[in-house]
Formats: C-alpha cells, structure tokens, sequence
C-alpha cells in the first residue's frame, strides 16, 4: 500500500511559510518530510485575492515557497468544480468546498485543523 497524498488546506500552508505555533506538529512532521505534498490552484487563488483586499500581510511568496520545498500544484479540474455542487452545506467557504472536492475526487488527505472538514467524507490528517 502506497503513502497516502496530502493536500495542505491554506491555512496550513500559510503557517508553514512562518513556521506558525498554530501548525501541529503531526502536520509540520508531514509537510517537514516533503513526500506527496500538493497545494491547489484554488489555495494560491485564495491567497492572491486575500493580498489583494489587504486581508493578508505577508512578505512571503506562497507560490516561491511551493517551488522551493518541490510541492505539487493541483490544478482545478471540470470534476472538481461540479463536484462541490454535491457537497452538503456544512462549509459556506467556496475554496474550502473547492479543497474537499478535489480531495475526493484525486483521493488525497487534507492536512487542515478546520473541524468542518470533519463533516464531510474526505481523509484528513
């Protein structure tokens, strides 16, 4: 049986450009270990338009810091777009939605501390 695939939540993402205290240390171990790590197009999305609005400050290069540690970038696929439309209610978030279906539908683990991913039928370490 093979390792499973992680897809970094944006948050976890975010706080390990910084090393945040917020990141367990279960999703620093993983993300220290640099195998089968992914980031998705809807996260870097995320976070240009958080920069955009003044939302997020910081002088990090989420896209510079993805090349560097040589972690994959999902694309947003057809599937992954109708996919969220099946998805219950229980997160209003889009990219979240967005970050849950592609899970499901690539088959990766989400590494997030959101409690709401619990919700849904996704892996998530």
């Amino acid at each position: 049986m093979s390792a499973p695939s992680y897809l970094l939540d944006t948050h976890v993402l975010l706080w390990s450009l910084n090393r945040d205290p917020r990141l367990s240390p279960r999703h620093f171990e993983l993300i220290e270990a640099k195998e089968n790590l992914t980031v998705s197009v809807a996260s870097v999305w995320e976070i240009a338009i958080k920069r955009a609005l003044g939302k997020l400050t910081t002088d990090d290069d989420p896209i510079g810091h993805i090349r560097r540690r040589a972690i994959g970038l999902l694309p947003i696929l057809e599937a992954h777009a109708t996919g969220t439309a099946a998805l219950p209610p229980y997160h209003r978030d889009p990219f979240d939605r967005m970050l849950i279906s592609q899970a499901r539908s690539e088959g990766l683990t989400i590494l997030t501390s959101d409690r709401r991913f619990a919700l849904y039928d996704v892996p998530l370490a």
